[in-house]
């Protein structure tokens, strides 16, 4: 196992090359090497069996796409000198675990005067909405079905309107992001994947500061796991989304305020 500053350089020269992910594969009593991934905010995403038959914990970590000077350390999304990030009319989905950022990022998006607060469809306002705060009638299979087909109506709606919607949950595994792009497609309107990547330590203490009745430390790495398996930004593509970019956060040294000033909106 390679220590963090060699990790780091492995890190931005596989970026250069043109991977979006890297992979560390350790044996599962090998505790050691388990807590050097973490500490370098790799994701633990399964066992999978290897070729010999031998069984290893598999760690996974996006890796950061490189600016226009090819500087991959992590730094804020964009200079001053480069402007904003044009994100086009049409659906915007926010792709990330539960505790990423991804409502803080909106409300500085509203603030700004980036966005309409009714541009924004989010299923945690929706089941409130519809079910208040009794997580016994809110978390059933029936009531999931409930809210995120008023999510979709509302997000039509927009969208045969041409505007541009907001999807705000987590939209980690592939069926989530179908379903919408899907949507989009009936309007033909584009689609922009705006991903949040928190190492998993920042994820569990922002996680830990929302006081979530709803949302467990157990989902929260399980919501990570599916970001890391399934939502790299090739993939993103490859399902239908016309633009995909990363959003600044902790581990960048960006502010909400901050990340949402790299973004406008047409």
């Amino acid at each position: 196992m390679v220590g963090a500053w060699r990790h780091a350089q492995f890190s931005w020269y596989a970026a250069a090359e043109g991977a979006d992910q890297a992979v560390i594969q350790v044996a599962p009593e090998n505790t050691g090497s388990a807590a050097v991934a973490h500490r370098a905010g790799f994701i633990y995403v399964g066992q999978p069996l290897g070729t010999d038959g031998d069984r290893f914990d598999r760690y996974v970590r996006d890796l950061p796409a490189p600016d226009c000077a090819g500087d991959l350390r992590p730094k804020p999304h964009t200079p001053a000198s480069a402007g904003p990030t044009r994100v086009r009319a049409g659906l915007v989905v926010l792709v990330g675990p539960p505790a990423s950022g991804k409502s803080s990022f909106v409300r500085a998006l509203i603030a700004r005067g980036h966005i309409d607060e009714d541009a924004v469809v989010s299923s945690d306002e929706i089941r409130a909405e519809l079910f208040g705060t009794s997580p016994a009638e809110s978390n059933t299979e029936a009531a999931d079905a409930l809210i995120f087909m008023e999510r979709d109506r509302q997000i039509a709606a927009r969208l045969a309107g041409g505007q541009t919607a907001v999807a705000e949950s987590t939209n980690v595994t592939p069926q989530a992001r179908t379903r919408l792009i899907t949507i989009a497609r009936r309007f033909h309107a584009p689609v922009t994947m705006l991903r949040f990547t928190p190492d998993l330590g920042t994820l569990l203490e922002q996680h830990a500061g929302r006081c979530r009745a709803d949302i467990t430390t157990a989902d929260v790495h399980a919501f990570a796991a599916d970001m890391a398996r399934h939502a790299g930004a090739g993939q993103l593509r490859s399902e239908g989304a016309h633009a995909v970019h990363d959003v600044p956060g902790r581990r960048q040294g960006a502010t909400p305020a901050e990340a949402a000033a790299c973004f406008s909106f047409t």
